[in-house]
């Protein structure tokens, strides 16, 4: 069995113990039993793929694949996945390149399968940060069994400091938040935007989150995320938000004073 990350309240105070403690519960976390297991499954195991289809049929390996970038959901949809590895990244109609969610895209492209070059799943680079990946993005579902607010708010920090350091303009950094269903959900709480607002169009969506933006952290880039400052703006509100969002009988008072501290 796993370790289980240690929660200790909610909101702030839950996000504030967690950052105190985050050095020692994920070497802890990494080191239990069942994690070991995996990554040395994966290490041992993935020098052996050949082709998209011997990954996509050893179970195992893709629950761990696929677990790295965020697509746990896609294990059981074999054939969907397989296509995605087997068409790659660089032809701009694979299947891939049509996802919105980009998190496919970085799979193709990184596993190589479709690619000219690849595939580069054998490098020993490629297997480490396959397993960090995998690490990091466990502990955090781990975390979220117990409050999926926090679970978002770790994977919103990791994502917007990846993205902040990419390259592109600053408009394609902010389509690659957009691209991400759960940093998607993080600016739209945070914001307290309607379920309706991502049916507008996509420029008018950029419009008002570069506004919104600027308002809260001073600065309508996504680049300023490299700093911790904007990182913790950015949290403090999503986590306030949540909590005034899933706590039942709050006062609109209450809410009023919450919101004025920030």
């Amino acid at each position: 069995m796993s370790f289980q990350p240690i929660v200790a309240g909610t909101g702030l105070v839950a996000w504030n113990f967690l950052q105190r403690t985050m050095d020692t519960q994920t070497k802890a976390f990494e080191s239990s039993p069942a994690m070991q297991r995996d990554l040395d499954y994966f290490e041992e195991n993935i020098k052996n793929v050949e082709t998209a289809e011997d990954l996509t049929s050893d179970r195992r390996l893709m629950r761990i694949a696929l677990g790295a970038y965020g697509l746990d959901d896609d294990v059981n949809n074999t054939f969907f996945m397989k296509k995605i590895l087997e068409e790659g990244s660089q032809a701009p109609d694979s299947l891939a390149n049509k996802m919105a969610d980009k998190r496919y895209l970085a799979f193709a492209k990184d596993f190589g399968f479709g690619d000219l070059g690849g595939p580069w799943h054998k490098t020993d680079t490629f297997v480490e940060n396959i397993t960090e990946e995998y690490t990091t993005r466990q502990f955090e579902i781990a975390v979220g069994e117990q409050d999926e607010s926090l679970r978002l708010a770790l994977n919103a920090v990791r994502e917007l400091e990846e993205i902040s350091v990419s390259g592109g303009s600053d408009n394609t950094k902010w389509f690659s938040v957009l691209g991400s269903p759960p940093l998607r959900n993080v600016m739209e709480q945070t914001f307290n935007l309607p379920s309706s607002f991502g049916a507008l169009d996509l420029d008018k969506q950029l419009e008002v989150f570069r506004g919104r933006m600027e308002k809260l952290t001073g600065d309508s880039e996504i680049s300023q995320f490299v700093g911790e400052d904007a990182q913790q703006k950015l949290v403090d509100r999503y986590l306030i938000m949540s909590q005034i969002n899933n706590t039942q009988g709050m006062s609109g008072g209450q809410i009023a004073l919450t919101l004025l501290s920030y």
